[in-house]
């Protein structure tokens, strides 16, 4: 979203659609003050609903989706399509569409959807029609990236998985993502989001903020919390997550008061969710391996908080969370225990946690410039639609010709 106002605001025409029905947090979806003209946010609605854990459901919802996208394409033209997080099916679909009408479309990459279908293919079929069902899905995703006008992934190691697959993508970026540091910033941590949820201000916060889906175990946050108390720190655990995760949570918490499990907050109380805790927490399983780059750890590190990181540690983001001073360990019983060490050492200095948190600020502030990150975008929007680039300027960085336009439509 911070992306598609950027573009607009540089003169380009923007529409920014998402899907109604999938239930995720977002950014600021409804027009602001000093939003320009050039920026349009619409949502797609599929007749179906969206049933996210059921394959016939999930399918029904994919082709609807698809179909509901194409007719906001037919009544209107647009230099060039972006498609973010669109499931791979729903994806498939469109890619012939966007075929049979020529209509340029970039491919914003953010996981390798294929590993997580395989997985749970493995986890419900039986071994041959598994392996053969990830194939099919391997198959599909490749195709995508072969076809589309052009390319960004968001880590190296899935521009390596394109050669794997046998393609050759000169058509492809690397963009890793990033925070919009504007609308997530660091407040006081007793501040009136905390009092309205009724927080305690003496026990050690611990927080979970995003989607706790497949790729999370959401029983390690309760594990965490145990361990942290067992060793002699006043803690507690707020959880801002819906869907089958957060419901497992809850269900294995029973009421205990030191555990608060909330839905997803409103955007614009983001940053006083986020700073209500003096630590934050990510998860992200072994099978989701360093593909999948958990954002929650990049508005953690915009809200200027010290972060326990439960993921591989191959995973990009671990490197993120370790030049911020924060604990990476992996996602398992011994990776909580060595989580809960650091927090009780780490929490027993008078400005520990804090000075870490300052840090991870001044990370994001260096690595979030949405100027800089939108230069480059720009130039691959441009690739993708056919737009001759200028030249670049003499000190290396893209000329901007204030004569180009690009007319775009983003999907996320």
């Amino acid at each position: 979203m911070q992306l598609s106002r950027e573009l607009a605001s540089r003169g380009h025409d923007v529409l920014h659609s998402y899907s109604a029905q999938y239930v995720t947090g977002r950014g600021r979806l409804t027009r602001m003050a000093g939003d320009p003209n050039t920026l349009r946010i619409e949502p797609i609605v599929s007749r179906s609903p969206m049933v996210k854990y059921s394959p016939v459901g999930r399918m029904r919802f994919e082709r609807d989706y698809a179909d509901a996208w194409q007719q906001v394409l037919e009544h209107e033209s647009f230099d060039l399509v972006v498609s973010c997080n669109v499931p791979l099916f729903a994806m498939a679909r469109m890619r012939r569409y966007l075929r049979r009408t020529g209509q340029p479309w970039l491919f914003w990459h953010q996981d390798i959807y294929s590993l997580a279908i395989g997985a749970e293919a493995h986890r419900r079929l039986p071994a041959p029609l598994a392996t053969r069902a990830a194939r099919t899905a391997e198959r599909i995703e490749a195709r995508l990236v072969r076809e589309a006008s052009g390319v960004v992934a968001i880590t190296t190691a899935m521009t390596e998985q394109y050669t794997q697959w046998g393609l050759a993508a000169p058509h492809a970026a690397v963009i890793p993502n990033w925070a919009p540091i504007d609308d997530i910033v660091p407040l006081e941590r007793d501040n009136a989001w905390a009092a309205e949820q009724g927080l305690p201000t003496s026990p050690l916060r611990l927080l979970y903020a995003g989607t706790l889906g497949r790729k999370h175990n959401p029983l390690l946050l309760l594990e965490m919390l145990d361990d942290v108390r067992a060793r002699g720190v006043d803690a507690m655990l707020v959880v801002a997550s819906e869907g089958e995760g957060a419901d497992l949570l809850a269900s294995a918490a029973g009421g205990r008061a030191d555990v608060v499990v909330l839905g997803y907050q409103p955007a614009e109380r983001f940053s006083e969710v986020l700073s209500s805790a003096d630590a934050v927490v990510a998860l992200l399983e072994p099978d989701a391996g360093k593909f999948s780059v958990p954002s929650k750890v990049l508005s953690y590190l915009s809200a200027g908080r010290a972060i326990v990181a439960l993921l591989p540690g191959d995973n990009p983001a671990a490197d993120d969370v370790r030049a911020a001073g924060s604990f990476v360990g992996e996602p398992t019983s011994a990776g909580v225990a060595e989580a809960a060490e650091w927090l009780a050492r780490t929490s027993a200095e008078p400005a520990g946690l804090r000075v870490i948190g300052e840090r991870a600020r001044a990370l994001a502030e260096q690595r979030f410039d949405i100027g800089r990150i939108a230069d480059v975008f720009e130039r691959a929007f441009e690739r993708a639609a056919g737009v001759p680039t200028p030249v670049a300027s003499s000190l290396g960085e893209p000329a901007l010709d204030d004569a180009v336009r690009l007319d775009a439509r983003v999907d996320a």
